[in-house]
């Protein structure tokens, strides 16, 4: 398919859908400010008896992410469920107790560590690299890490990537993830494993919990996921097997200038596999 659908309501595109996968960051707000319509649209889907499974890579527990959406003033209405990124995360330092952990990320993601009792070294000591994020994501770029992570490869460290984007909205900016530096580390041959979109056991998770609320077995072709990334949440999507709904306001926007204009082959370099349908922000 090279066609482009676009829609302006949510509600043109569920005709069979039981479970929406909506992700947070660029599709429910940008990092400052909530997006009332978006709320709205996800709030109707699930009084009309749809399920919705908010469906991030934040590399911080689900209840770490719930506690900032309230205070974005986004209700817990609008959801059934949060599975993160920091979530699967947690689960593999879990899985290693004792092993000594290098962890890189700034202060507001220590959550991430709450109640595992973690070994925290230094580099030099550590048995692998736990990346959350930038320390200083208002002023560096991976590039700033370049020294860093020649010296754990040098030390052969696995990194686990708690967060796979590689930028994010924040306001009107665009700032550096966690998968910014895995990916620059992977470059240098490091050993990474990404936790997070568009990988399959975030997804297998979220279907797991998708199917608990819903009360029955979800077949894949009555989710639609939405998103706002290529990269994480249109490729995952494909990747699984299931519809996405692409929002075109997000990271992406500046490409997205004449897009009912584009033709087979722009659409196909751009999307790889095209989305079930565009939207330019997430609408009832």
């Amino acid at each position: 398919m090279t066609e482009l659908r676009l829609v302006e309501r949510l509600r043109d595109l569920l005709d069979g859908k039981k479970v929406v996968l909506s992700d947070i960051w660029g599709v429910v707000h940008n990092g400052l400010e909530a997006f009332p319509e978006a709320c709205d649209a996800l709030h109707r889907f699930r009084k009309n008896g749809g399920t919705v499974i908010l469906i991030t890579n934040a590399p911080r527990p689900a209840d770490s992410v719930q506690r900032q959406l309230r205070k974005l003033r986004v209700s817990d209405k609008i959801y059934n469920a949060i599975v993160s990124s920091g979530d699967l995360t947690r689960l593999y330092v879990a899985a290693h107790p004792g092993r000594k952990l290098f962890w890189l990320g700034p202060e507001r993601d220590g959550s991430i560590h709450r109640g595992l009792d973690p070994v925290l070294s230094s580099l030099e000591e550590a048995d692998y690299i736990i990346c959350t994020g930038l320390l200083d994501d208002e002023t560096e770029t991976a590039e700033d890490y370049r020294p860093m992570m020649l010296r754990a490869r040098e030390r052969k460290l696995p990194l686990i990537c708690a967060n796979p984007d590689i930028v994010v909205e924040r306001g009107d900016r665009l700032i550096y993830c966690a998968g910014a530096i895995a990916e620059l580390y992977r470059e240098l041959g490091g050993d990474v494993t990404f936790y997070g979109k568009p990988h399959r056991p975030i997804y297998e998770r979220a279907m797991e919990l998708a199917a608990t609320h819903a009360g029955q077995a979800i077949a894949r072709d009555q989710v639609l996921a939405i998103g706002d990334s290529v990269r994480t949440d249109l490729a995952g999507a494909h990747g699984f097997g299931i519809d996405c709904l692409f929002v075109t306001r997000g990271i992406h926007s500046e490409e997205f200038e004449g897009i009912d204009q584009l033709d087979p082959a722009s659409v196909r370099e751009l999307f790889g596999h095209p989305p079930r349908a565009l939207m330019r922000e997430l609408k009832w």
